[in-house]
């Protein structure tokens, strides 16, 4: 009798070890496969200017409408800005061309791809890379992007690679995992000019082109956002949630990061980066805010 149950016991154990290495077989090739997937390369052609005024023009769009310092930091030298455990840990490029940095290999066509496509030169896809967003700006001021991270000072920064851990590769292979680029990277044409004038179009340019839509929906009414579990609910943009605050208070949001009541917005939100777009930019945005139609809290 005890005898018998042994060999249960291992064969339960066997069987039970054979699943384990199975399931982790399935995880891995089918984590590796998505992470390796390629992509059709668009053709990735914007003329690149040289002149000054638009290299300025790049590095207001860089620092303060695109918050590309909230993954690349200040100085455009890298960043590790999500450490998500047993997930993994996404880092952001040194974009310069000092040591450790892209800057000096890559040429016009690959930060073309990468900005506008989320994709490497290889076809895979960049890894939390707002491309859904970026898509969206015009020849010209992507250009104008190009021409300035060309000319960064050097930064000296070894960064190290995006990684995923066991759980983070669990989620990838069940699909619960979205933090590639490419899949979610729509092009649906991009505007011939946005002329930057103080007008409700121009201001939805710029919600189109600095994320507002991705946080707060398509209809800017708020609601769950994707991210850390801890993160409130994004802010209702539209007339609605808007209320009775004014214009002033919008700018005061954004340039210190309180509400009219004196709370503070979550860090999360760029308020930070965005506090350095100018006043007509943000007079555009809101608006952009209350032309829209207004809708319920959550409702997208």
């Amino acid at each position: 009798m005890t005898s018998s149950i042994g060999r249960i016991l291992r064969w339960s154990l066997l069987v039970a070890i054979l699943l384990v290495a199975g399931l982790g077989g399935w995880v891995y090739a089918a984590s590796r496969a998505i992470l390796t997937k390629r992509y059709p390369i668009p053709a990735a052609s914007v003329t690149i200017p040289s002149d000054p005024l638009a290299i300025a023009r790049g590095e207001h769009l860089v620092m303060s409408v695109g918050a590309c310092v909230t993954c690349h930091g200040p100085d455009m030298g890298g960043l590790v800005y999500a450490d998500m455990g047993p997930v993994g840990v996404v880092a952001g490029r040194n974009l310069t061309r000092g040591r450790g940095g892209i800057g000096g290999q890559f040429t016009d066509t690959d930060w073309v791809r990468a900005i506008r496509y989320g994709l490497h030169a290889d076809g895979t896809s960049l890894i939390m890379m707002p491309s859904e967003v970026y898509t969206r700006f015009t020849d010209a001021d992507l250009g104008a992007i190009v021409a300035y991270l060309k000319q960064l000072p050097p930064v000296d920064r070894e960064m190290p690679a995006s990684r995923f851990g066991l759980l983070g590769k669990v989620l990838l292979a069940t699909g619960k995992l979205d933090i590639l680029t490419a899949p979610k990277t729509f092009h649906e044409g991009t505007a011939a000019s946005a002329p930057p004038h103080v007008t409700a179009g121009y201001g939805r340019y710029l919600a189109d082109v600095s994320g507002c839509h991705g946080c707060h929906g398509p209809g800017l009414s708020g609601g769950h956002v994707d991210g850390p579990a801890n993160l409130p609910p994004a802010a209702n943009l539209t007339p609605a949630g808007l209320g009775a605050w004014t214009q002033a208070d919008f700018v005061r949001a954004i340039r210190e990061g309180t509400r009219p009541d004196g709370t503070a917005i979550n860090e999360f939100m760029p308020w930070k980066s965005y506090a350095s777009m100018t006043d007509s930019e943000l007079e555009a945005l809101w608006l952009y805010f209350r032309s829209v139609p207004a809708k319920a809290s959550g409702g997208r």
